[in-house]
Formats: C-alpha cells, structure tokens, sequence
C-alpha cells in the first residue's frame, strides 16, 4: 500500500489546520509555507476537503481555511478517503481477479489493519505529536 501525493498532502495540509484550530482562518499560503508544500495543489486539495466537510473556506481580507469540527473529531482515514475514495478499494478489486486466495486475504488483512489505525488516529493526536517531534529536535515549542 502506497499513499498518494494527495493523500500525503492532504493530511500534512490538515494537521497544520489543527496545530492552528482556535486561532481563526489560515491563509493556504501560509500552510503551504510552513509545510514546505505547493500551494497550487493545496488549492485543488481543498475543493475536495471542503465537499467531504472536513474544511470550511472564508473569502475576504480576514479570510482563509479552517476545520469545520474541532481536530480530535477528525480521523487521518476521513481525510484520505476524502481524496483518493475508499482505502483499499483498489487492492480489493485487483485481488479478485486473481486465484491466489493466500496474497489476496494478506492483502485484506493488511487493508483493515490499515483502516482500523487510520480511522482511531485524529488529527489532534497528529498534531500533539507534531509538537512533540519539534520540541525533541528543536528545544523549544511551536
């Protein structure tokens, strides 16, 4: 299983929503800054965060993106079916065709056990982490 562009992205762009959640909007440039990411494709990233109604956009000078719930109600697996579908839809399929049954059912295990560690990890717990890893290698919080 390899994760997408989108689906990396997707979740550095999120996890940087919740270092910032509570403070107001968050310019996507500024994201993109701070996560050393493109930010014309945090921009299409976006269409689709917002359609699964992870994301919530402001226009205006005091404009910009947020969570649309507090980030401890948002799994990494919500975000990355939110832009690439349902994890594991594709090895699933793929795997149907063929007649090894043993790589087919260690492809399915491995898909769920995939699904349960996604789906019970948040963004909250991401970004906790997050400032953890900087305080460890910088000495100093974010």
């Amino acid at each position: 299983m390899k994760g997408s562009a989108k689906g990396r992205y997707g979740l550095l762009f999120m996890v940087e929503l919740a270092l910032q959640a509570g403070r107001g909007p968050v310019l996507v440039d500024t994201v993109a800054e701070r996560q050393v990411l493109p930010p014309k494709f945090l921009r299409v990233l976006l269409g689709s965060l917002k359609a699964a109604g992870l994301v919530k956009v402001q226009r205006g000078p005091s404009g910009g993106c947020e969570l649309t719930r507090h980030p401890s109600r948002i799994t990494a697996l919500q975000v990355l079916e939110a832009l690439d579908g349902r994890l594991g839809a594709a090895e699933a399929e793929a795997g149907a065709t063929s007649g090894a049954r043993a790589v087919r059912e260690l492809w399915t295990r491995s898909i769920e056990a995939a699904r349960a560690v996604l789906g019970t990890t948040t963004l909250a717990d991401l970004a906790a982490r997050q400032r953890d890893l900087e305080v460890d290698s910088h000495g100093y919080s974010i």
